[in-house]
């Protein structure tokens, strides 16, 4: 007898508001108390349309929360030298707070170099190695925007994931590796998996919280969901395309990500939250003091 059950929606752009209106706040206290706003630079080698296009949205939200942003266009022809030293001088100016490299850099670049240019204090949008490194280690640091939006999700749906098999498709650097430690620091039992993996149904199958990160549109088919699993669509496809079969997990599983709607807008959030956070720790200010959250996320 066909499963017939219709998944939660898991409604990124709500809780990104509530994360964004808590940002706000916090950067009016950071105003009010040192005559500063935080401020966020962005950083845009070439003239990619897409890229440009997250830049305007960035900086656009930035200004809506009262967060500063400095843009910094380098032209495509941009040496790796060139584009570290302006990374420096970034991470070098008291006056800005968080740093962001919009990616793709250009395939001439070592866009590796440039990430790790970005000062640790500043790298809101957790790319750099020491980043991993304090997320795989629990120690203090910012996250990847888009795994850490994740696991605000799941903490809002009150997801519980200790002893529960967690399957990460995907393995970027700032996407698939980081959300599986993430995962694994909240006792999840996690497996990595990605295009190449054999036989990947039957992992996907036995996943009680999957996280598609493989940027293939429809790449997990829904009749491969788990039924009562949480699906976590960390794709993105031109014609709002997930990696996952949206139509056929939607009956199966418990709680699922719609795209858009679910991941993206928590991605943006994040990082005008821990840019916020930034400019409080450089400031000698402590968070959580400034603005307590009102309720949990």
């Amino acid at each position: 007898m066909p499963h017939t059950q219709t998944a939660r929606l898991m409604d990124g752009t709500g809780l990104a508001r509530k994360i964004l209106d808590h940002s706000a706040a916090m950067a009016t206290a950071i105003t009010r108390q040192t005559g500063t706003p935080p401020c966020l630079a962005t950083v845009l080698v070439g003239d990619d349309p897409a890229s440009a296009t997250y830049v305007r949205m960035k900086r656009a939200r930035c200004e809506k929360a009262g967060i500063a942003s400095r843009h910094l266009h380098l032209p495509a022809t941009t040496t790796t030298a060139e584009l570290v030293d302006a990374i420096t001088s970034l991470s070098e100016d008291p006056e800005v707070h968080g740093i962001l490299l919009q990616h793709p850099v250009g395939a001439h670049i070592d866009e590796r170099a440039a990430f790790e240019a970005i000062a640790p204090h500043k790298d809101v949008d957790g790319v750099t190695m020491r980043s991993f490194a304090a997320m795989s280690f629990g120690l203090p640091g910012f996250v990847s925007c888009t795994p850490g939006g994740i696991m605000r999700l799941l903490d809002h749906y009150d997801v519980e994931l200790a002893g529960k098999r967690a399957v990460v498709v995907g393995r970027s650097a700032i996407l698939g590796k980081p959300a599986g430690m993430l995962l694994l620091a909240r006792d999840a039992t996690v497996t990595y998996c990605h295009s190449r993996t054999r036989d990947l149904e039957s992992i996907v199958r036995e996943a009680d919280v999957l996280v598609a990160a493989v940027g293939r549109p429809g790449f997990i088919r829904g009749e491969d969901i788990k039924v009562g699993a949480v699906v976590i669509d960390a794709g993105y496809s031109p014609g709002n395309l997930g990696d996952v079969d949206f139509d056929g997990a939607v009956t199966r599983a418990r709680l699922i990500t719609p795209v858009p709607g679910g991941v993206g807008p928590m991605t943006i959030a994040m990082l005008l939250s821990q840019t916020a956070d930034a400019a409080a720790l450089q400031s000698g200010l402590a968070p959580a003091e400034l603005v307590p959250p009102s309720s949990p996320e």
